[in-house]
């Protein structure tokens, strides 16, 4: 397993984290095993926003000798009085609701508090105003909630949420499909989209992925916007690729769908490589880098992908991106122009005039 580490914060994610909403159905035994297995295999993130109440006494019974060692995500407005998923901004029903995913849990603290499912500007001022931010504060105040988070599916509204600035973690859908304004959750442009992205590494904001998939859409020739089908391992590797992913959560029904999916650590290059993205021509990725360097090898020994995005990160304000660029063995002052990653481009961006205009930038 591959960790990651939260910048603020010494947590060190996995890569590959567990969704719940489809486990619930396998029930007691099966979830157990699934969770089981997840523990064995490095897994340590788990995201609660379940479709149903069932995985909770499950988590709680089998993460209990392990709970120093996993984190939970736990969403405020994610409430479970009916035993079945329900939508909430409503702070009384919010504090009823976490004392008993906490209590389920057999857990008194919660890793990282999310304010969820904040769509809507009027949802992000319910949660403000209506003292359900305040509630969470308070709470991390006492030691109860250790981070703050929130999930969302649109970039305008976490904008605003990550202008209070007491978000340490954001839950956003991250998939080719959304980020080129395909499907029921792709709000935004690709380029406001990707700098939300940056934003979030240039603050220090960790993300973490759900919808990889795009619900399954993207893993059918019939159902893919683009007309053709991506792989699990392919929409994998294209969300931890953007800036500031910490994560992956699938969501899984069983072992078989958890093991399937952590075979990706194992899965060569070819298999994770998701240029064939630009053979689907998404009229917003041409000529944008999204660092997926299928234009390695440099022969000059340029890293293009990570040149491109310690630049993109610099110019969104990442204090740090210079410093990081200036350690490089190799700058973009060093391209010799021969071409050969204009050539390899599946998203037709002309490198050898941007590794000109990074030079320029940079002063190397």
């Amino acid at each position: 397993m591959e960790y990651r580490k939260l910048p603020h914060g010494e947590e060190r994610i996995s890569v590959l984290g567990l969704g719940s909403s489809s486990v619930g159905a396998a029930g007691e035994a099966e979830i157990a095993a699934t969770v089981e297995l997840a523990l064995e295999q490095g897994v340590n993130f788990f995201d609660l926003a379940a479709a149903d109440a069932a995985p909770f006494p499950v988590y709680g019974r089998v993460m209990a000798p392990v709970r120093d060692k996993v984190y939970y995500q736990i969403h405020f407005g994610a409430n479970y009085q009916s035993g079945t998923y329900g939508w909430t901004t409503d702070l009384e029903t919010i504090r009823r609701s976490v004392d008993w995913q906490l209590s389920a849990l057999k857990t008194d603290y919660i890793d990282f508090g999310f304010l969820h499912c904040l769509d809507e500007e009027a949802d992000l001022r319910q949660v403000v105003e209506g003292g359900v931010l305040e509630y969470i504060q308070q709470l991390q105040r006492q030691g109860v909630v250790r981070h703050i988070g929130l999930s969302s599916h649109t970039p305008a509204v976490t904008q605003k949420a990550l202008d209070l600035g007491v978000i340490d973690l954001m839950m956003f859908s991250i998939n080719p499909g959304y980020d080129y304004h395909h499907g029921d959750y792709a709000i935004g442009g690709a380029e406001e989209r990707m700098a939300l992205y940056r934003r979030c590494e240039a603050e220090g904001v960790g993300i973490s992925v759900m919808k990889a998939f795009s619900g399954g859409q993207l893993l059918s020739d019939q159902t893919s916007p683009f007309g053709r089908a991506l792989t699990e391992y392919q929409c994998i590797q294209y969300a931890l690729d953007k800036p500031g992913v910490l994560t992956v959560l699938p969501g899984v029904r069983n072992r078989a769908d958890l093991t399937r999916l952590l075979g990706f650590l194992d899965a060569p290059p070819e298999e994770r490589d998701y240029s064939i993205l630009g053979t689907f021509t998404p009229r917003d990725a041409a000529g944008v880098c999204v660092y997926c360097n299928h234009c390695q090898p440099c022969p000059a020994g340029l890293d293009v992908g990570l040149i491109n995005k310690y630049y993109d990160l610099s110019r969104a304000g990442d204090a740090l991106a210079r410093s990081h660029y200036a350690t490089l063995d190799r700058h973009a002052g060093d391209c010799v122009g021969c071409g050969h990653c204009d050539r390899r481009c599946p998203f037709h961006v002309d490198q050898t005039g941007r590794m000109k205009e990074i030079a320029a930038y940079f002063g190397q």
